[in-house]
């Protein structure tokens, strides 16, 4: 059986959060229908972008029961399970697979500690154990200071380890991930900003923040390059990054925050901003609104 599980465009998804700590599940699913109506593949829950580190376990479950049943089976849905205290990794590990998700990831232990090249390949062995669906490892930028195509090469022995999602930018790296296995490994792209870089190293799909933001444009990213349709893919992607830098020029430090104001000024019910990131004053708002106007954004229009 083949290990290409995931494929396409993949948003990730904020975790909408009301004042008194639950998930607002009517946003989850509003959110989920209008990323699938733009044509987008699947979801990624409770990662960085839904702020899965800063959220307390039974808010991660939550998450992600809501992402699985707004889903209804329509996408996939992966679950991000990683965390600081890693036997909350292997609770929520089997708690998604319980509700129903279709697949997990996990970023690297700790990056306070850095973790050996046994020890990684223990953790992720141990997430594997505990479920029975498709794992994808993460390729990050430190890597804990571990080879990540080594890493790859030997967690891909185990059944159902299919793959990374790789968030580096070095699409060399990316490429060479993408040799394991006579080419028999998923590899999905994370820089939103070069989404057409990874598809054009061999990436699989991507999974990004700002896909919530503007999922038609990344849907046509990918098509058209399926399609070999180079130039338009190309002229896509430009117009995706400049919006993109429109959001970081106005995020005061995370992207998340831009896009839950995006999500708010559509008229939906974002949550709060996860402590101790700070709310969009109504003199920010509008400087978004403004810029992104000017930079041709028109999601709520």
């Amino acid at each position: 059986m083949s290990k290409i599980v995931f494929t396409g465009i993949m948003p990730a998804l904020v975790s909408p959060v009301d004042r008194k700590g639950n998930i607002i599940y009517d946003t989850v699913k509003t959110l989920v229908d209008r990323y699938l109506a733009a044509g987008v593949d699947g979801f990624y829950a409770v990662g960085g972008t839904g702020e899965g580190v800063l959220l307390t376990l039974e808010q991660r479950k939550a998450m992600a029961e809501a992402a699985v049943k707004a889903n209804n089976k329509r996408g996939k849905v992966i679950v991000h399970t990683g965390a600081i205290n890693s036997k909350e990794v292997i609770e929520l590990t089997k708690f998604a697979t319980e509700v129903g998700a279709d697949g997990i990831s996990s970023i690297l232990p700790s990056i306070y500690f850095q973790y050996n090249f046994n020890e990684i390949v223990r953790f992720y062995s141990d997430i594997a154990a505990n479920t029975d669906l498709p794992i994808l490892i993460y390729a990050n930028h430190t890597g804990n200071g571990v080879n990540m195509t080594q890493l790859l090469k030997e967690l891909l022995k185990i059944d159902n380890i299919v793959g990374a999602k790789d968030t580096r930018s070095n699409y060399y790296a990316l490429w060479d991930l993408k040799q394991l296995n006579n080419g028999d490994v998923n590899i999905i792209n994370g820089p939103d900003e070069s989404l057409l870089c990874g598809l054009a190293m061999g990436a699989d799909g991507g999974i990004g923040a700002t896909y919530g933001a503007m999922p038609e444009l990344f849907v046509g990213i990918y098509r058209e390059f399926r399609a070999g349709n180079i130039k338009k893919a190309q002229e896509l992607q430009f117009q995706a990054n400049k919006l993109i830098q429109t959001m970081l020029t106005h995020c005061g430090g995370s992207i998340v925050k831009p896009l839950k104001e995006i999500i708010r000024l559509s008229g939906i019910d974002a949550g709060e901003n996860i402590y101790p990131a700070e709310s969009y004053t109504a003199e920010s708002s509008k400087a978004l609104t403004a810029a992104l106007d000017a930079a041709g954004y028109n999601w709520w229009k």
